[in-house]
């Protein structure tokens, strides 16, 4: 969190320093040191301003970038979704993190359960405000960038059409094109890389043409995804 949203985020809530100060277990002078990007906002009291001044879970701190290798715990990333607001996962109990941090960290992913992946563009046009430079930087430094950009693809057409999304599908539609710029021609899956060989060859053949544009064997189709027809 930057110095100057934390202290937007507390004009917004209708605090003063010595009464946020207070709340957040810091001193005023402190607080206004923070304000003022005199020191640096720890990921900690970011977390607990967000909480306090009611911020979007994009104000939330970004943490260390998962690496090669890493294998995410689908629990933790489904309530982590669950605290973003995804309709299917209600039910669990959330956890909060920022949007593209979620995103990076299931992109990354060998494997990926379905329902996992199928949530994805519901992020990305929720929260088309996310730090997508922090994210498509992140996602090219691992070769995602062509699972990154069919999902954007996704959700920019979910968005169309939609005039209570018209300012996302405006942001979806020049990150898309950001990403074109940088489309690899290597051929990928959306995080099954254990798909048989079989499964490989008929979606080599029968996959959208949205997914062979993104040189990706999936199957995955806006019309499956149940809050597209919401």
């Amino acid at each position: 969190m930057t110095h100057d949203r934390l202290k937007a985020g507390r004009l917004k809530a209708g605090l003063t320093q010595q009464q946020a100060a207070a709340a957040l277990g810091v001193s005023q002078s402190y607080l206004s040191q923070l304000e003022m990007g005199q020191r640096p906002v720890t990921a900690e009291l970011a977390r607990a301003a967000t909480a306090l001044y009611r911020l979007p879970a994009t104000a939330l701190p970004m943490p260390e970038p998962p690496t090669e290798g890493h294998v995410a715990d689908a629990g933790q990333l489904a309530r982590q979704l669950s605290g973003l607001g995804y309709p299917a996962f209600s039910h669990l109990r959330p956890r909060k993190a920022n949007p593209a941090a979620v995103v990076l960290e299931a992109l990354l992913q060998n494997d990926l359960e379905t329902r996992l992946a199928e949530a994805l563009p519901w992020v990305l046009l929720t929260y088309s405000d996310l730090d997508w430079a922090w994210l498509v930087r992140h996602g090219k430094l691992h070769d995602v960038q062509n699972r990154l950009g069919f999902l954007v693809a996704i959700a920019k057409g979910l968005a169309a059409d939609r005039p209570e999304f018209a300012a996302a599908f405006n942001q979806l539609s020049t990150i898309e094109q950001r990403l074109e710029h940088a489309r690899l021609a290597r051929e990928d899956t959306l995080c099954r890389e254990s798909m048989p060989a079989a499964e490989r060859c008929w979606l080599k053949t029968h996959r959208s043409a949205l997914a062979r544009h993104w040189n990706l064997l999936t199957g995955l189709t806006a019309d499956q995804l149940s809050y597209a027809r919401g």
